[in-house]
């Protein structure tokens, strides 16, 4: 095992130990969790993070103008 492989398993562990999902980018899946860390994740310009955390922060949701928001 490399080196780079060896921190890859520690990461991940503590990652998962924090209650992140790691997933990998080709099989992601933002509903199964609220906080994903996806691996190997393709930012602008040919980069890639090699861990990029993703967590839900709020949610919005639009209603008619009158309409009482409840329950």
């Amino acid at each position: 095992m490399t080196p780079e492989q060896k921190t890859r398993k520690l990461i991940d562990r503590q990652l998962q130990e924090a209650r992140w999902e790691v997933q990998d980018y080709k099989n992601l899946n933002l509903s199964s969790n609220l906080g994903i860390a996806v691996r190997e994740f393709h930012l602008k310009g040919g980069v890639n993070a090699d861990c990029l955390l993703l967590k839900a922060v709020g949610v919005i949701e639009a209603k008619p103008e009158g309409t009482t928001l409840g329950g």
